[in-house]
């Protein structure tokens, strides 16, 4: 092979090499681009601030039952907190309801009102309706104030 010719061929490998380096890279930024959370009850996440904390909110439709888990920006951790209960305020078929959510002692956890990751709501309205526009009205999670963060149930606020 010709000096030419072999100088042809590395350059064009070179250049093979870079395109698939810079592809790579392109794939690895979208991948990152696509930051997902996935609710460890499969309920309806509503992020806390930017991404500081969530909570999860899952309905049990037969009961009325509502319940919402304190959980840390990846969705991954439980994070207990003091607070004794919250207030969400809601929109359902033109009528507005006020929900208080209030802690859950459980003995399997060690958790108790006023260290616990959990919280429950009960509301007849809720067995009848799958849907609903809210607003958790002010929430303290470790020394952090939420107040008027919108969401939909079962829609949740992530955006992302």
């Amino acid at each position: 092979m010709t000096a030419p010719l072999r100088y042809f061929f590395l350059c064009s490998l070179l250049c093979v090499c870079a395109a698939c380096a810079k592809n790579e890279t392109v794939l690895d930024d979208a991948a990152q681009a696509k930051h997902e959370h996935h609710p460890p009850h499969g309920g309806t996440p509503v992020v806390l601030g930017a991404e500081l904390y969530h909570l999860e909110l899952v309905l049990d439709s037969s009961t009325g039952h509502l319940s919402a888990y304190v959980l840390d920006g990846e969705m991954e951790n439980f994070i207990r907190i003091a607070a004794p209960s919250f207030d969400v305020t809601t929109t359902a078929a033109g009528k507005l309801h006020a929900l208080r959510f209030t802690a859950v002692a459980n003995s399997a956890t060690g958790e108790s009102v006023g260290n616990t990751a959990q919280f429950d709501a009960q509301a007849d309205w809720l067995k009848t309706t799958p849907a609903f526009d809210a607003t958790l009205t002010r929430l303290e999670i470790r020394g952090t104030v939420f107040t008027h963060v919108a969401f939909n149930f079962p829609g949740g606020n992530d955006r992302d």
